[in-house]
């Protein structure tokens, strides 16, 4: 089990984790939280609906990492079918984000929230190192939060496809990104292993 998921009873999944690997994936899932920030309606708590109205942006964001984690609905290679030209495509992309994006950033707000909340419970037991035990419901947010955090650190390393990860694997001990490869790459397996005990 050390490194990997596997099935429990139930539905869920367990791995061992240790000191180090709990306050790396708690630490990673809190940037993640600060970087996609809070809900439209946090500063308006005298109005219970605004969030469920309130239209999210209709611009991309500019950081290349939540680019990734918020891509355009429209737009990239093979994309251009049924549409026109670029501005059409633009337009289209704009108009769902404007209705999607809000809900969207709650889900990975709420996914890492489990993650981090999952974690405080494992150490406030005071054990230095233990065995993670998930619901099927808290794995399926814990795979979406894995699948975030990759994507964020992907971005940071500027992975657009297999042939870059490929490259990862040979940069040398001295290169200053080798820690971020380390953890892209560690999380990568947890994710399959993962991924493998919601499907098996």
């Amino acid at each position: 089990m050390p490194g990997q998921f596997e099935a429990i009873p139930g539905g869920g999944a367990a791995v061992a984790l240790d000191e180090v690997e709990i306050s790396i994936i708690r630490s990673l899932a809190v940037q993640l939280l600060e970087l996609i920030g809070p809900g439209p309606a946090e500063d308006a708590p005298d109005d219970p609906l605004a969030e469920l109205f309130a239209e999210g942006p209709s611009e991309p964001p500019t950081d290349p990492v939540l680019q990734r984690l918020l891509p355009d609905a429209y737009g990239g290679p093979g994309s251009e079918e049924g549409a026109t030209d670029a501005d059409e495509l633009r337009a289209y992309s704009s108009e769902f984000r404007r209705f999607t994006e809000n809900d969207l950033r709650a889900k990975k707000r709420e996914d890492a929230l489990v993650v981090i909340r999952s974690l405080d419970a494992l150490t406030s037991k005071g054990e230095g190192g233990a065995v993670l035990k998930l619901s099927a419901d808290e794995s399926r947010h814990w795979l979406g939060a894995l699948n975030d955090l990759r994507l964020a650190i992907g971005a940071r390393l500027e992975v657009t496809d297999e042939e870059d990860t490929d490259l990862l694997y040979q940069l040398p001990d001295s290169d200053a990104r080798k820690p971020m490869v380390m953890a892209y790459l560690w999380l990568g397996g947890l994710q399959e292993t993962l991924v493998a005990t919601l499907i098996g």
